[in-house]
């Protein structure tokens, strides 16, 4: 089964829907997908499922995404956003999964006042809870990677995933692996896992973006293929739906096709428990 790790869906801007005063979204196209046309291109390309993420540009809510998989449990799923300044939230971590359509939370660290909030300690609440009950976190930590390892090391519950290898947004070629030792050193941690999404960005080449093959391949030597998940984020790809996807496979050559199914999706319903 195939199953593309990180797709957006949102509502633009409105007085009745607004964003929050400090929105920023500039790597993503302007115009938000519909559901039907996310639809038509998971069809197109023989993907089952995808995992749909609410972007951090619209607030910590949920409720886009969560409608999109309600009316299509069969395709959707959703990695949900939550206050992370409200140390109250952690009361609703144990249900969290109740909702239906629901399997885990994403985290962004790229802007303030979160990174500071990271580096600070003022999250700890957040995944201490989220490791007491075993939920899957998705965590996007460009320059943080040394320090989310050892939230991952004090928090074993956690089921961390690692975004977009952790590159900066608008960064290429090596440039955007700067990190890459820290993050093949999480490999020793059974509780973390990476996504291989958006990695086309990154490029500075065309299809099949051979300037970064070697950065996929070492993460998936260290990490094995049960623990990489390839996903799009494709209202960011500089190229189409299918050459995102193609890539993996131009990538990992010598991955037997087992291993490759796993990279694809089947890994990814194994670590969020998606049946």
């Amino acid at each position: 089964m195939l199953v593309d790790a990180q797709v957006h869906v949102w509502e633009a801007h409105s007085e009745a829907r607004p964003w929050p005063v400090d929105a920023r979204h500039t790597a993503h196209r302007r115009v938000p997908p519909d559901c039907g046309e996310v639809l038509a291109l998971l069809d197109a390309a023989s993907v089952s499922r995808a995992v749909l993420v609410p972007p951090s540009w619209a607030g910590d809510r949920n409720d886009v995404a969560l409608a999109v998989a309600r009316a299509h449990p069969d395709r959707f799923a959703v990695m949900g956003r939550i206050a992370l300044d409200d140390p109250g939230q952690a009361a609703r971590l144990p249900g969290w999964r109740a909702t239906p359509g629901m399997l885990g939370i994403r985290v962004t660290l790229h802007h303030e006042p979160l990174r500071s909030a990271f580096s600070d300690g003022t999250t700890e609440w957040f995944w201490a809870a989220a490791g007491a009950v075993g939920l899957p976190v998705m965590v996007y930590p460009p320059g943080l990677v040394r320090e989310l390892g050892r939230i991952a090391e004090r928090h074993p519950g956690l089921r961390l995933v690692v975004d977009h290898l952790a590159a900066p947004v608008g960064s290429t070629g090596m440039e955007a692996y700067a990190e890459l030792p820290e993050l093949l050193t999480l490999a020793r941690l059974p509780n973390t896992a990476v996504k291989a999404t958006a990695q086309p960005c990154h490029s500075r080449q065309s299809y099949p973006f051979a300037d970064i093959h070697g950065p996929l391949q070492q993460v998936v030597d260290a990490f094995g293929p049960h623990r990489v998940f390839w996903g799009s984020d494709y209202t960011r790809l500089p190229c189409s739906y299918e050459e995102s996807l193609r890539f993996v496979a131009a990538a990992l050559t010598g991955l037997a096709d087992e291993d490759l199914d796993l990279v694809l999706g089947d890994a990814l319903l194994r670590w969020l428990d998606w049946p």
